[in-house]
């Protein structure tokens, strides 16, 4: 079995949708930011914590684990900044348990989900794997510190583990059974939709002086379904001894703006936005925008969805399901 923990998450339930058609699956969640309708039903699903040691006992006791992947950090830049204590009692201290526990039970496949927030402010065209890693909130430091102990474990232990860095996952599965649904919702996509369904007055630019072409930022936009590939492809790579480490970008290799953002969710809708223009937010890089050729030439996954792919997947699951 695969133990999916934080899969009644956004990523982490579209992963387990995609994976029960290969693997069983056991997710473990606390429900703190998940939700247990995300959950696909052929999927065992346990309510606990990772930084539990009773929880995890009872799992691991019970079911043949052959892999762990691990979506349950907390994953907010602006709550890291005012609340780190949070960030790194569950993304450090947390992670430590969970891997202390896979070690016990002798279980040495994992993937963890970190973030491009590892990198910083990087004054590069195009992120590679072996830019340097210099985050600048709790976010970005404590998804770095489990990659290091990570490192640490596999020399130390012959943990083997994939580290995949997200960029902006958005979209919602082709089903619409399941979709973005944070509170408080952060992600620029599901707001603009939110906004054109009614459920918001406006929306915020922050920011129309950055050193692109149209003055808002440019992001690299990945398709949730497209993530869960790349998890897919990463766990076949462990579990067939192709890989021992690894670390690989996720992202479409392609950049879009806010404005272009927006007009492209004003296009997909027939609908036009009300837009407030305001200042930047401090630490808010230009240009964040991902190279995954790495993990293409050595697993074969590459992004297929675009931006419209995107943003007509998210809309049509906001405007079915968000009330």
């Amino acid at each position: 079995m695969i133990l999916v923990v934080g899969g009644a998450g956004y990523i982490g339930s579209h992963l387990v949708k995609e994976l029960v058609k290969k693997e069983q699956v056991i997710v473990l969640d606390n429900l703190s930011t998940g939700h247990r309708y995300l959950v696909d039903e052929r999927a065992v699903f346990v309510q606990g914590d990772l930084g539990n040691r009773a929880d995890l006992d009872a799992i691991f006791e019970k079911y043949p684990i052959k892999a762990v992947m691990h979506f349950a950090a907390n994953s907010l830049v602006g709550e890291s900044v005012i609340k780190p204590l949070k960030y790194y009692q569950n993304n450090v201290a947390g992670t430590l348990t969970l891997l202390e526990t896979m070690l016990k039970y002798n279980v040495k496949n994992f993937i963890f989900s970190s973030t491009a927030a590892t990198y910083g402010i990087p004054n590069v065209e195009m992120i590679t794997e072996d830019c340097p890693t210099n985050p600048i909130n709790p976010d970005g430091r404590s998804k770095l510190m489990v990659e290091q102990i990570l490192a640490d474990f596999a020399a130390a232990y012959s943990l083997n583990y994939v580290v995949l860095r997200y960029f902006n996952a958005a979209g919602a599965h082709e089903s619409a059974e399941i979709g973005e649904n944070h509170n408080p919702e952060t992600h620029l996509i599901p707001i603009v939709l939110q906004h054109l369904l009614g459920q918001r007055e406006k929306i915020s630019v922050f920011g129309t002086d950055y050193d692109t072409p149209d003055g808002t930022c440019i992001r690299d936009y990945i398709h949730v379904t497209d993530l869960s590939r790349a998890h897919i492809f990463a766990l076949e790579a462990l579990l067939d001894g192709k890989k021992k480490t690894a670390i690989y970008n996720l992202g479409n290799g392609l950049g879009y703006s806010v404005k272009e953002v927006i007009e492209t969710c004003e296009r997909v809708t027939g609908r036009k936005a009300v837009i407030e223009y305001t200042d930047r937010r401090p630490g808010d890089p230009a240009r964040l925008v991902a190279s995954s050729q790495k993990i293409y030439e050595e697993l074969g996954w590459k992004a297929e969805y675009s931006l419209e792919d995107i943003i007509a997947s998210a809309w049509k699951w906001h405007s079915r399901n968000v009330k």
